[in-house]
C-alpha cells in the first residue's frame, strides 16, 4: 500500500476520483495500492477522464470520508 498525504491535494484524496482507495492509518492520509492505480474523474476538472491516484488539478475537493476523520 502507498500512503498519500491529503494536503497534497491529489486525485486519491479527491471526492471526484472513483479509483480504489482506503482512508489511511492517520486522518491526514489516504491509501492506494500503488502510484499507478487509476480511476475516473466524475464532476471534477478532468470529468470523465481516467486519472492516476497521484494526479492533481485545480478542482480538488476532499473525499468526505477523510474530512470526517480530521
Amino acid at each position: 500500500m502507498l500512503s498519500q498525504a491529503v494536503d497534497r491535494k491529489r486525485c486519491a484524496s479527491c471526492d471526484c476520483w472513483r479509483g480504489e482507495r482506503l482512508p489511511g492509518v492517520t486522518p491526514d492520509t489516504v491509501d492506494v495500492e500503488s502510484e499507478t492505480v487509476t480511476g475516473l474523474c466524475i464532476g471534477g476538472g478532468w470529468d470523465a477522464s481516467e486519472r492516476k491516484a497521484r494526479s492533481a488539478c485545480g478542482h480538488w475537493r476532499i473525499w468526505p470520508v477523510l474530512e470526517s476523520r480530521g
